[in-house]
């Protein structure tokens, strides 16, 4: 599920890092160092807080915005986003829920610091086997968690019948890819970043065909919550845009989603791409990511609410 980030090389407990999830579904995986992983998932949560926070923000201030007293962060990482939505609805109980015990422990370890650990909870839960168990709720945040159950519809309405009268369901789901360089970085064929998204998409396509009971669906969020039963109430979209010179947990963020791609996606690229990869990760290059001064960060992420009636 997701919006901290999935993680890995090969299997979809990595799927954020390569859509820039931050919030995605984690798989139960034992042969993860989450240890290392985990502070990754954070940083990169962190450095997208300004977007989820104008979300909160927005659904908070709706005129149809419900009190907020249970919150179901779905694919929760290691809590970042669960945090925020504590602070930004201050009566509500959170219920972190991810299916890595690692990351919940994390979770519980953030609250505590920020003096939300009476509020934020954590459940363990593999979705969509355990929807049911997860209780009511007015909020339900999925950040970029849908797109990795393979019946999206039926999700959906397992999200709508756990609301309660008014509650609402916020999918992140969509935006525009990130872009972190200029079109022409001065070595090799110009677009390279173009180029790295239609492999991941093509990638996407096959994690997407891979998964249990998966189904195709036009991704009408519109259609799909009224076909849920829910009444849509809008969708934004929210920028983060860091530009050039970058801080350097943001410039940690770009290498390491750089070095993620030059290993995920070796052979669908030409020898010459993955040539400039190899500089672009070199950390004592001057043409590479570390030392360059034109790395950037600007990456749009759309939130699509429905309501309950």
């Amino acid at each position: 599920m997701s919006q901290e980030s999935d993680h890995s090389h090969e299997r979809r407990t990595t799927h954020s890092h390569r859509h820039n999830d931050t919030h995605a579904h984690h798989d139960h995986a034992t042969d993860l160092d989450w240890d290392v992983l985990g502070p990754q998932l954070e940083q990169e949560a962190e450095l997208s807080r300004p977007q989820y926070e104008e979300a909160a923000h927005w659904i908070a201030g709706l005129p149809t915005a419900p009190q907020v007293r249970r919150v179901l962060d779905i694919g929760s990482g290691p809590g970042v986003i669960s945090c925020l939505l504590a602070e930004v609805f201050p009566e509500a109980e959170v219920v972190a829920v991810d299916g890595t015990p690692a990351l919940l422990e994390r979770t519980r370890a953030r609250a505590q610091r920020l003096g939300l650990g009476d509020r934020v909870r954590t459940r363990r839960a593999e979705l969509p086997d355990d929807l049911d168990e997860l209780g009511e709720a007015d909020l339900i945040w999925a950040g970029n968690a849908l797109h990795h159950m393979g019946d999206q519809r039926a999700v959906l309405a397992g999200f709508a019948a756990l609301l309660r009268p008014g509650g609402t369901v916020a999918l992140v789901e969509g935006g525009l890819p990130p872009r972190r360089l200029p079109r022409d970085i001065g070595m090799g064929q110009p677009g390279l970043e173009a180029r790295l998204d239609a492999i991941n998409a093509e990638w996407f396509e096959g994690m997407r065909a891979s998964l249990p009971g998966a189904k195709r669906e036009t991704e009408d969020w519109s259609a799909l919550f009224t076909a849920a039963g829910l009444d849509p109430q809008g969708t934004r979209s929210f920028l983060l845009d860091l530009p050039a010179p970058l801080s350097e947990p943001a410039r940690d963020y770009v290498v390491a989603e750089f070095t993620r791609r030059r290993e995920m996606f070796e052979e669908a690229l030409t020898a010459e791409d993955v040539a400039v990869l190899d500089r672009l990760v070199d950390p004592e290059d001057p043409a590479g990511l570390r030392l360059r001064p034109d790395v950037f960060l600007l990456m749009a992420r759309t939130v699509h609410l429905g309501r309950r009636s």
